[in-house]
């Protein structure tokens, strides 16, 4: 396989967060694939939890500046930076100060209302402008957990045209996650807001939860991959329906061959 630009995108990477499948996963993907050749790019959120100055996070200013539209809101992006520990990598993190200060993963402020459909856009969008800004043309694109569901959805509808984006192959991982992020309905106001028809995400059948936006991952990727030993039957019979590109469990003993053969069935 010659050398591909593969852009990674991730809710969780360890060890900026704790262990989990989706943490570790995103954390040694990105290297073993950049060892076999490959030019890679990763982005995750900045959440509140993570130690700026444990983790040598600083702020990337030419990157950072564009205001960002979410529900008729204007938010500025942040971006950060930091270094993997022992390996030749950059991590860049999404940042702002609405969504982003508090100390959790996915739980609204004390008192405040769920804008997690808001933040999850504000990521997968964020994480995308940065990509066009760095003039970086990926070939493959890999979404990890539910937070970056939203990503395989507006690569298809919203940058189908971008220039930047457009000829990317959609990877999306399915995990069997502890803590799964939870949405309102009010996701599809804001996704009526960027000029999406309710048919965009019918496969969701007006529902907002993990199996709905594990749904509308797998209906517009290229490929699926079961990141965690276990998936919902639910799940795995539409992957089934579907057709997609799908690779099971790779194993417990990871082998960043077995995701490079994946994405060599995917890529033209």
């Amino acid at each position: 396989m010659k050398s591909r630009r593969i852009l990674y995108i991730s809710q969780e990477i360890n060890p900026y967060l704790p262990e989990s499948d989706i943490s570790l996963t995103a954390r040694r993907l990105p290297q073993g694939i950049q060892e076999l050749g490959n030019d890679i790019r990763i982005f995750m959120p900045r959440f509140g939890m993570i130690n700026e100055r444990r983790n040598q996070l600083h702020e990337v200013i030419r990157l950072s500046g564009i205001n960002m539209i979410i529900n008729n809101n204007d938010h500025p992006l942040i971006i950060k930076v930091a270094s993997l520990p022992t390996a030749r990598l950059q991590v860049y993190f999404i940042d702002n100060d609405d969504f982003f200060q508090r100390k959790s993963l996915f739980d609204p402020e004390p008192k405040g209302e769920n804008d997690n459909d808001e933040r999850s856009i504000f990521f997968v969008r964020g994480a995308l402008e940065t990509v066009k800004k760095l003039r970086w043309i990926p070939d493959i694109i890999h979404c990890h957990g539910t937070f970056t569901a939203l990503g395989m959805l507006y690569l298809r509808k919203f940058y189908n045209d971008d220039p930047c984006l457009k000829k990317a192959k959609l990877v999306f991982s399915l995990y069997n996650e502890a803590q799964p992020v939870e949405m309102t309905e009010h996701l599809f106001e804001s996704l009526k807001f960027d000029k999406f028809k309710p048919a965009a995400t019918s496969v969701m059948q007006g529902k907002t939860d993990y199996t709905a936006l594990s749904k509308l991952a797998i209906h517009y990727a290229h490929g699926v991959v079961q990141g965690s030993p276990e998936l919902a039957p639910e799940l795995k019979s539409y992957i089934e329906e579907t057709g997609v590109n799908f690779l099971p469990f790779p194993g417990l003993e990871f082998d960043a061959a077995v995701y490079n053969e994946f994405y060599k069935q995917i890529l033209p």
